[in-house]
């Protein structure tokens, strides 16, 4: 059985600007999982916001957890928050931005699982 704890996570900063815990990942796990999708914990702080990127290849989507934000798919803006699920398509430029008080927490899939040289900055 393998369960992963938020709370046990290393933070890292991210390419785009956002603090992430990787939650899990099958290119990065000691035992084989049966998965082609990774997820991750992101926090931007109040103010905050990720610097636009795209991946070649994978698709993400975002869950948010908490906060309040505002999110950049190429040309398109919308306001998120709390239990809103936003599907990035693979090449989209993408950002996202704190505009409340709070932190903006969201989850992360990425499919294909991430991996380093999968996505950059524009």
């Amino acid at each position: 059985m393998l369960i992963k704890r938020l709370q046990d996570r290393e933070s890292i900063n991210a390419l785009d600007n956002t603090t992430i815990r990787e939650i899990i990942n099958p290119k990065h796990e000691s035992q084989t999982l049966v998965l082609n999708y990774s997820l991750a914990h992101a926090t931007l702080k109040p103010e905050e916001k990720s610097l636009p990127h795209k991946f070649h290849e994978a698709s993400e989507v975002y869950y948010i957890l908490k906060g309040k934000g505002l999110m950049h798919i190429d040309d398109e803006t919308a306001e998120v928050s709390p239990g809103d699920t936003i599907y990035i398509p693979p090449r989209a430029v993408q950002w996202i931005e704190n505009i409340g008080s709070d932190n903006l927490e969201f989850l992360c899939i990425v499919d294909p699982a991430w991996q380093p040289d999968a996505e950059e900055l524009v």
